[in-house]
């Protein structure tokens, strides 16, 4: 795939995209000509991140374009550029930057690019980056994972409902060789209870998405994505306002498949599986319903305190058939509580994790893919607040007094998760409220690359 805002060649000289950190901007001006202090002056800037500046030569061309970074990791701020400049090739000018720092900043670049055109006309931007000297099959990879997490968040769940999402992973499969295995509406009754009360009540058909793909030989990594194609809340029905970003409910499945495709990308030696649950949570006849008892896979029951606790639901099916495989390590993603929302706020992950090296190692490579989180208490003593006196745990605490909702849900979570395999939980948000460098507003990759440079250190 060859996305526009890349060339790896250009047929006249590029214009320079210069990059100065606001630390190093008087330093920088004071070695520069008249010509080039009055223009900068001119236009008042002063690296400040974020910010840009034009610069023309004698003959009124564009020349140079400046940049103000907070450090030379700062990659989000190249995203800022391809949406103002005018058309052309550029290329980026940094002799102090690394590979991986020019790598980060095309990717930047690549981020600031993206526009969901399936319902609008929208032109792509006329403004290249030349890059030639790093990988750029390796930058498309991750451009493209990214833009697929995006798209799918974006569509509405009129075009994208679990059969949709399920032919997305049949397409990914085919592209890279992958098996899949799709069990859909009343098949789910006998392997995969949970998921199939979740979604019996929409017309739409609930789907479970297994995917494999690599050496048997290789370790085995598990991706589970929760996959909640629209969520009204059930018959607990959640407010118009609640309700209306209620397509993004499935951005855990976008994430578990963008991941996807990068590591079958790169051909990590990974023995990889992708498990998503797919369901609708609507209102109907034969909707689940407070009160409601189900079986799960692993044979535990649930009573159903609230049924806009739906997505811990259907993960507590997937995540026992991740660990009857035995893998080395599970990941899943999932929109999850609004209690994770509250105490971080809409641009910190929260993790949870029963590993504390694996958590260590993924937070570090988070941090620098300027990807925010925050590692989570797995409070065993919390446990008490889900325990049923008619089945075997609630999926929500009925006493008031109890609050760490994020906290109690992936304590849930960890019930089906298996002896001696190690498990990292991320409840994410995944969406961009306003626009931000390289952050367009709507669906967003929260935790992508951080996760795959972790894999991508460890099992290479």
């Amino acid at each position: 795939m060859r996305y526009k805002c890349f060339v790896t060649s250009a047929t006249k000289r590029a214009i320079d995209i210069i990059p100065i950190c606001q630390n190093d901007f008087t330093t920088w001006f004071t070695t520069q000509s008249q010509r080039i202090q009055n223009l900068t002056t001119n236009s008042e800037f002063s690296a400040q991140p974020n910010t840009f500046c034009l610069l023309t030569n004698s003959e009124g061309n564009l020349e140079q374009v400046l940049l103000g970074i907070k450090s030379q990791d700062d990659f989000l701020a190249f995203g800022i550029l391809p949406k103002v400049l005018p058309a052309g090739c550029y290329s980026v000018n940094a002799p102090n930057f690394s590979l991986l720092q020019l790598e980060r900043a095309a990717v930047g670049w690549g981020m600031g690019s993206y526009r969901f055109k399936r319902y609008k006309d929208i032109k792509d931007t006329a403004a290249t980056l030349l890059c030639d000297k790093i990988d750029v099959n390796r930058l498309e990879a991750i451009i493209s994972a990214i833009f697929l997490v995006r798209d799918l968040i974006n569509t509405p769940a009129s075009d994208l409902y679990p059969e949709k999402l399920a032919s997305v992973a049949m397409d990914l499969a085919n592209e890279f060789k992958a098996t899949v295995k799709v069990t859909i509406g009343d098949e789910l009754v006998r392997n995969f209870p949970a998921v199939y009360a979740v979604g019996r009540g929409s017309e739409k058909k609930p789907v479970l998405i297994d995917l494999q793909y690599g050496d048997s030989n290789a370790p085995k990594i598990v991706l589970i994505g929760k996959g909640v194609c629209f969520d009204s809340g059930g018959l607990q029905i959640k407010t118009s306002t609640g309700m209306a970003l209620m397509k993004k409910d499935m951005a855990g499945a976008a994430h578990a498949l963008a991941l996807a495709r990068l590591i079958m990308s790169a051909k990590l030696p990974i023995n990889l599986r992708v498990i998503i649950p797919a369901v609708e949570n609507l209102v109907s006849g034969d909707a689940l319903k407070p009160g409601d008892i189900i079986k799960t896979r692993n044979g535990l029951s649930i009573e159903v305190i609230n049924t806009d606790a739906e997505g811990r639901l259907i993960l507590s099916d997937a995540l026992a058939l991740a660990s009857e495989w035995q893998p080395k390590l599970i990941i899943d993603f999932a929109t999850l509580t609004y209690a994770a929302r509250v105490a971080l706020g809409p641009d910190i992950v929260a993790l949870f994790a029963n590993d504390d090296d694996v958590a260590k190692s993924i937070m570090n490579n988070m941090a620098e893919e300027q990807e925010h989180v925050w590692r989570m208490p797995l409070f065993q003593p919390y446990l008490e607040f889900l325990k049923s006196e008619i089945a075997d745990l609630k999926n929500i605490a009925t006493s008031e007094s109890a609050g760490a909702g994020a906290v109690l849900a992936a304590l849930m979570l960890q019930q089906f998760v298996g002896p001696n395999i190690s498990w990292v939980h991320l409840d994410i948000n995944a969406y961009n409220a306003i626009t931000k460098p390289g952050r367009p507003e709507g669906g967003e990759a929260s935790c992508l690359m951080g996760i795959y440079r972790y894999l991508e250190q460890k099992f290479r």
